[in-house]
């Protein structure tokens, strides 16, 4: 799986969150500082990651900002995109069970690195829920999606 990666800082975290996805076999295109780079602007960073899965060019997305509040609220604007501000491995997986969640939001600040570990097992090991009364709602979400007019 092709994984778009941002963070508007680079810390330690980005680097182990690298090593996770190679761990479990996963590319990743990444948006954001190198290390010994500037920080740059987490909604520019998290718009180029979101851009990339809503056009296919990836399959899913880890956006990082400080809280990362931030990176999920830009992740959201962008057509298609389901993100997830997860700080615990059970937010993660209800948000990829219940609601289909394709992009996961993660806080620089508050995640060490053993409870990330955690989310992305949780994250990589859930399935969606395909029952009918889940997918309804899924397919409500995907409605917001359209544009207006077309409502």
């Amino acid at each position: 799986m092709k994984i778009a990666v941002s963070s508007d800082m680079w810390t330690p975290l980005v680097e182990t969150l690298f090593s996770e996805l190679k761990k479990r076999g996963h590319e990743w295109e990444y948006f954001g500082p190198k290390e010994n780079e500037e920080n740059q602007d987490w909604p520019l960073v998290t718009m180029q990651a979101s851009e990339q899965i809503s056009r296919g060019a990836c399959d899913e997305g880890i956006v990082l900002c400080w809280t990362g509040t931030g990176a999920s609220i830009v992740a959201n604007k962008t057509k298609g995109i389901r993100a997830a501000l997860c700080v615990d491995a059970e937010t993660a997986k209800g948000a990829r069970k219940w609601n289909h969640a394709n992009v996961l939001a993660l806080s620089l600040r508050l995640i060490s690195f053993a409870i990330m570990e955690e989310i992305l097992d949780a994250w990589f090991s859930t399935d969606f829920d395909l029952d009918p009364w889940n997918q309804t709602q899924v397919k409500r979400v995907q409605y917001l999606d359209k544009e207006p007019d077309s409502q």
